[in-house]
């Protein structure tokens, strides 16, 4: 296998391992628009973030990964929502099966310049009406979603 694959079934998170992620939700000066990458992995486009690491909080998890991803240095500002779904398992090249709890976060950026990385191959800024003909992965267009609801923190 050569890309990351997400495959949907009857509880089928329970053949992954528990981690926990996080994504980065960042709007344009305007809030109509939000930054998407482009994965290197798979070509689908996706909101920044990845992992959290040992001995790092949600929010420095974030704010790397971001980082790593764009270049871009950004301060979380809230919670948008938890998100797991039990019949999702994700397989990366290397074989891991994952059960992903992911953390999404409403983030301003700080410093940095808007870049490209070893894990994407494209970057910028969209509205959710062009998402819909996107090669989106997995439920990051619902977090879009879910972010320009604004409100209370959603669990899903």
């Amino acid at each position: 296998m050569t890309h990351t694959q997400i495959l949907y079934g009857d509880r089928f998170g329970k053949q992954g391992e528990l981690r926990v992620g996080c994504s980065a939700t960042i709007f344009d000066e305007n809030r109509g628009k939000i930054l998407l990458t482009q994965r290197t992995d798979n070509g689908r486009w996706c909101l920044p973030g990845g992992r959290m690491e040992s001995g790092e909080s949600a929010a420095e998890a974030c704010e790397r990964e971001v980082w790593e991803e764009t270049g871009l240095r950004v301060r979380v500002k809230r919670l948008i929502g938890v998100y797991s779904d039990p019949d999702q398992l994700v397989i990366y090249p290397d074989g891991n099966k994952v059960f992903l709890v992911v953390l999404g976060f409403e983030v301003d950026i700080i410093d940095g310049v808007l870049g490209l990385s070893d894990e994407t191959t494209d970057v910028g800024y969209f509205t959710l009406a062009e998402m819909e003909s996107m090669p989106m992965h997995g439920n990051h267009k619902s977090r879009v979603e879910d972010a320009l609801l604004g409100g209370e923190t959603l669990i899903r």
